[in-house]
């Protein structure tokens, strides 16, 4: 595949980066960039940057498109891990007539990402490209997770228009079906409808208020470990922290906290692909929110690094393992827990095991969950998982 065919080369000088000798460690010094008759070599590559400059689907939020290159210069001025693995920037993404021409195109080259063992970390643009990435599993037939930071569902109506602010229906909605489960980290009840927090109980997929992930955030750790997409609306993000978004609020996840579940991110094994969206450059003050995504994905660049393969489905004797009977042994629940990391497990159980779902037959938790376990309790995450593979 001749993946220069699908982008618009960088053109350094037109970002206002330079060489300095004295700065030889930044970030921008350091990546494989795609200029012009130059395109990089991704043999060793494992992170690869991706501006897709698609907004004709975007909710109210025109300008948005703008958004790649203003990160790009940001991220360019920050210095670069020790360790930092090779990363290419492949520019941006050549937009299609329609927006579905660039859904079709997107999910051909995240797939070849995905094939190849790259992550590509997507810089939107609105967040309808998430469905783009979607299709990239579903090209792939692969059953997976989604993960979406943000202050609303995207659930939407069929009978509405496409937009990026109801995408969601759009990839519930296709047979055969590739999403085993959907997770909402940090969405604020007033945006809500009360029938979409109702339906999302009826499909068993989790929703974890603002206010409950920010009383702990370490409890959204296991959400983001077992997801295989992330996309994260930069409206999730409080207006203090991040104006350059026009549907922001006064309430939302500090820049602080949005860096945290970043570096979780990075560190999810599992994760093959992180979407950054809704970024609107003409409402940023001082560049304040293209600086916040810049160090976003300095995170997770930084939890990238420190990666362990350490799931109980890859080295099972790097764990200690704890068996849990419930209910007067109605039910039993399988914990492990990583030697190296100290993460935890649990293991659903089931008699025929379906090939599409395994792997997420074990699920990733808390130490929480196993002593709600040994309360005699079962954990809400093990049996919202138990009713989608086994209902009951």
């Amino acid at each position: 595949m001749d993946l220069s065919l699908y982008f618009n080369p960088i053109i350094p000088e037109e970002l206002d980066f330079f060489t300095a000798n004295e700065a030889n460690n930044l970030i921008g010094n350091h990546l494989l960039m795609y200029t012009e008759g130059r395109f990089p070599s991704l043999e060793k590559v494992k992170l690869v940057l991706v501006g897709v400059p698609e907004e004709k689907n975007a909710h109210n939020n025109m300008g948005c498109s703008e958004a790649p290159d203003k990160v790009r210069k940001q991220l360019y001025q920050l210095y670069k891990h020790p360790e930092m693995p090779p990363i290419a920037d492949l520019g941006n993404f050549k937009i299609g007539k329609t927006a579905n021409d660039t859904y079709i195109a997107l999910e051909n080259i995240v797939s070849y990402f995905i094939e190849n063992d790259i992550i590509p970390i997507i810089i939107g643009g609105s967040q309808d490209i998430t469905y783009a990435n979607y299709l990239a599993y579903e090209h792939l037939q692969r059953v997976i997770n989604i993960v979406s930071i943000d202050a609303r569902f995207d659930i939407g109506n069929e009978t509405l228009p496409f937009k990026s602010n109801s995408y969601l229906h759009k990839i519930i909605l296709r047979q055969p079906n590739f999403l085993f489960n959907y997770s909402n980290i940090g969405y604020q009840t007033y945006f809500v409808d009360k029938e979409d927090i109702e339906l999302m109980d009826k499909l068993y997929f989790d929703a974890c208020r603002l206010g409950e992930a920010q009383e702990d955030l370490i409890d959204c750790e296991p959400l983001i470990r077992n997801a295989d997409v992330l996309t994260l609306d930069m409206s999730a993000i409080r207006f203090s922290d991040s104006p350059g978004c026009k549907h922001a609020s006064p309430n939302g996840f500090n820049g602080k906290e949005i860096c945290q579940l970043s570096r979780y991110a990075g560190v999810n094994h599992k994760l093959s692909s992180f979407g950054i969206y809704e970024y609107n450059p003409t409402y940023d003050i001082a560049d304040q929110s293209a600086k916040l995504i810049a160090q976003i994905i300095w995170y997770f660049i930084d939890g990238f690094i420190i990666r362990q393969k350490d799931a109980p489905d890859i080295i099972k004797n790097n764990f200690f393992k704890y068996f849990v009977s419930l209910h007067d042994n109605a039910y039993e629940i399988i914990f492990y827990k990583s030697k190296i990391s100290g993460l935890w497990w649990m293991e659903i159980p089931s008699e025929n095991k379906n090939p599409a779902y395994s792997r997420h037959y074990i699920v990733p938790c808390s130490l929480k969950d196993y002593e709600t376990a040994c309360r005699n309790e079962i954990p809400e995450r093990w049996f919202q998982t138990l009713k989608k593979i086994k209902p009951i």
